[in-house]
């Protein structure tokens, strides 16, 4: 958290008349996604269909046998023909799930106020990446991005640009569409990035398949109900010993997926168990790891900071595979192509596949992020600046959606990775007036108003 007087300019700057925006998004914002599996039931649907993926997973099945739910995973969300995210991808109120940014404006411009709060205690960099890893929609970048038009007169000395992870052809037009106006063009010259456009307040906005692909620089990231949706591995602990949960099709209905375990153990079992592991049921994301290894290289080597906010867990849970379908819980195996597959994140994995490069923060629950954020106090003015019943009955529904922990306030959680600098100084001989306190980081620490 920056110190409180340049804290309260940030949200004084927020709070006044400039702050005040456009209507909330929805006037009845659909429920979020149920934040575990566990002992809930997918209603009872109609008979199976056999979609296009169904078809290919079958005849994939038979040709290979079984394969590991990282792979059915990756096929029903990502393959280039029948995937999930890539045929569709149903964020909001008409789709499969509704996101916070989709429920309220108030989670993005906290989340912006974060970055500017971090840019400024690291000394304001003259440049910064804002990096956002699967945008959905653009809505969240684009409350971002407002933010920081906002606070224009502050980011005036920094060349700000923004750089999109986005593999969805479907997401990345919506997205541009979103924060462009739709005034983009491919880029083909640049191998890297596959397309490129200005936003509407005049910030530079990239397209990329990979975060590989995104240049490197002082950065921020930001992974929103990111790592929930990419592949797991899932193990069962046996009298034999760890053995691999597989989907292969199911003998007694040749048009439908089962669970089965593998006969022996697996390569991922080897590699992905840990011999301290108590659970009897464990899942692993192995491109989880990857990425925050990316992540904390580039933050290491460059600067800038990560925020993941996510359901997940600090290596607790054991079976949280589910599916979303029409904002209701779906059978993870049934119509695969047609429903959103997630599971929660294990953060006590991702602190552990930072290999000590960074620091870390969190998890801390939303409901605690937002509120040490300042949301009570945005909340306030937009109660005030509010003119009519509806909007101001609408802003107390989307607040508590937000922070009520039986609805989203207790299912998501804030993790942050940052250089270890942020957090202690470097052991070296320093001047005495060089010794003031480091600022805390904003979220993660209570914001006291004096």
């Amino acid at each position: 958290m920056v110190p409180l007087p340049a804290r309260r300019a940030l949200l004084a700057a927020l709070l006044g008349p400039a702050g005040r925006r456009r209507l909330p998004r929805h006037h009845a914002p659909a429920a979020a996604r149920p934040s575990s599996g566990a002992g809930e039931r997918p209603e009872a649907e109609g008979p199976s269909r056999a979609t296009a993926m169904l078809r290919h997973l079958l005849l994939k099945l038979r040709a290979t046998g079984p394969v590991t739910v990282a792979e059915y995973m990756r096929e029903a969300l990502t393959n280039p023909g029948q995937g999930y995210y890539t045929r569709r991808g149903g964020i909001g109120e008409s789709g499969d799930f509704v996101t916070s940014p989709e429920i309220s404006q108030v989670f993005g411009e906290l989340i912006g106020i974060w970055y500017i709060s971090e840019w400024i205690a690291t000394g304001k960099p003259k440049a910064f990446q804002l990096v956002e890893l699967g945008p959905g929609r653009g809505t969240l970048t684009d409350d971002i991005l407002r933010v920081f038009n906002q606070l224009a007169s502050l980011l005036s000395k920094c060349d700000v640009s923004v750089h999109l992870v986005e593999v969805s052809p479907k997401l990345s037009e919506i997205q541009a569409l979103m924060l462009t106006g739709g005034k983009v063009q491919s880029n083909p010259e640049d191998k890297s990035a596959y397309m490129k456009g200005i936003s509407k307040t005049g910030i530079p906005i990239f397209w990329y398949r990979d975060i590989q692909d995104v240049p490197p620089g002082y950065s921020f990231y930001l992974a929103h109900e990111f790592f929930d949706a990419l592949p797991i591995h899932k193990f069962q602990r046996t009298e034999k010993g760890w053995r691999e949960v597989l989907v292969d099709i199911d003998p007694e209905v040749p048009d439908q997926l089962r669970f089965v375990l593998s006969p022996s153990s697996t390569p991922a079992t080897e590699n992905f168990i840990q011999p301290e592991e108590t659970r009897d049921h464990v899942e692993v994301c192995p491109e989880a790891g990857v990425i925050i290894q990316r992540l904390a290289c580039r933050i290491e080597k460059d600067g800038g900071a990560a925020l993941v906010a996510d359901y997940g867990h600090d290596g607790t849970k054991t079976d949280t595979f589910r599916g979303f379908q029409n904002h209701k819980l779906h059978d993870v195996l049934r119509a695969p192509g047609t429903a959103d597959l997630t599971a929660d994140v294990d953060f006590s994995y991702l602190r552990k596949m930072t290999q000590g490069r960074t620091a870390t923060l969190g998890p801390i629950k939303q409901w605690e992020f937002l509120k040490n954020m300042g949301i009570d106090l945005r909340l306030q003015v937009l109660l005030q600046n509010s003119r009519d019943t509806a909007t101001h009955e609408q802003l107390l529904h989307s607040y508590d959606m937000l922070m009520n922990p039986k609805k989203m306030g207790d299912c998501f959680n804030f993790f942050a990775v940052l250089p270890h600098h942020r957090l202690v100084r470097p052991d070296k001989k320093q001047k005495p007036e060089s010794k003031s306190p480091l600022p805390p980081v904003a979220g993660f620490g209570e914001l006291l108003l004096k």
